[in-house]
């Protein structure tokens, strides 16, 4: 299977970037995305030219290292993948792909396909935590939680932070991972004691990052590759308002 790419080559921050095109020849269906790049890198360092630089680590569609766009969307086509969970059997033998970096003020590009992802750990740092006391585990009874609310906060806990839902909003918002972040920690009890602080901290955190603000494309939804619906950014707010009373 042969694939044409189109893929944005950028040597530093400082430096202007560019499309360069590169044929693979000897893809495969059952190759990753991720697999076709590796590939791609050994052509080019046999020519003896330079690899082209990308982000992952775990490529098991987990840690959320890897988003890059693949033909204008954050991650690909396919519905709640990670880049490294892309198949090339979604692809036609033949296909020309576009491959770029997130595109967002808060994610300042570091060469090629790689860029700064920090503010999102910024935004974890100023709340996305709870404050206790370590020691042995509590028993696993000990403070009930509905079984609603522990399903949906482990539907928010499942966001990765890969960022695709900054790169695909027209705003570069990061409303819907805060909002994940926010929502899980406020469904459960442990998160109760500093519920109001947590919500202020990040939203203002956010916007110190520079991303921008929601206005409901859902386009965030849709490139999400754990699914995480929009809603919970509705809950977010609420808890926002509920924070100022």
């Amino acid at each position: 299977m042969k694939l044409h790419l189109k893929i944005w080559r950028q040597s530093s921050p400082e430096q202007p970037g560019r499309f360069e095109r590169y044929t693979v020849a000897a893809a495969q269906p059952d190759m990753s995305f991720l697999e076709l790049l590796d590939v791609l890198n050994e052509q080019l360092i046999t020519e003896d030219s330079l690899p082209v630089e990308f982000d992952h680590d775990c490529r098991e569609g987990i840690c959320g290292s890897c988003g890059v766009m693949i033909n204008g969307q954050a991650h690909g086509a396919q519905a709640k993948t990670a880049t490294c969970q892309l198949y090339l059997r979604h692809f036609s033998d033949g296909d020309t792909v576009v491959v770029e970096p997130w595109r967002a003020k808060a994610f300042p590009i570091i060469k090629d396909l790689v860029v700064d992802r920090t503010a999102l750990d910024r935004i974890m740092t100023v709340g996305g935590y709870i404050s206790v006391n370590t020691g042995s585990a509590p028993e696993a009874n000990a403070l009930p939680v509905a079984k609603a609310d522990a399903d949906l906060a482990f539907d928010y806990a499942a966001c990765i932070g890969c960022g695709a839902c900054v790169a695909a909003c027209p705003n570069a918002s990061a409303s819907l991972f805060t909002a994940a972040k926010v929502a899980h920690l406020s469904l459960l009890p442990q998160g109760h004691p500093e519920r109001p602080q947590r919500v202020q901290a990040m939203t203002q955190q956010m916007a110190t990052e520079g991303f921008g603000d929601c206005s409901n494309h859902g386009e965030c939804e849709a490139v999400c590759p754990k699914g995480i619906s929009i809603d919970t950014i509705t809950r977010m707010r609420r808890e926002y308002v509920r924070s100022l009373f």
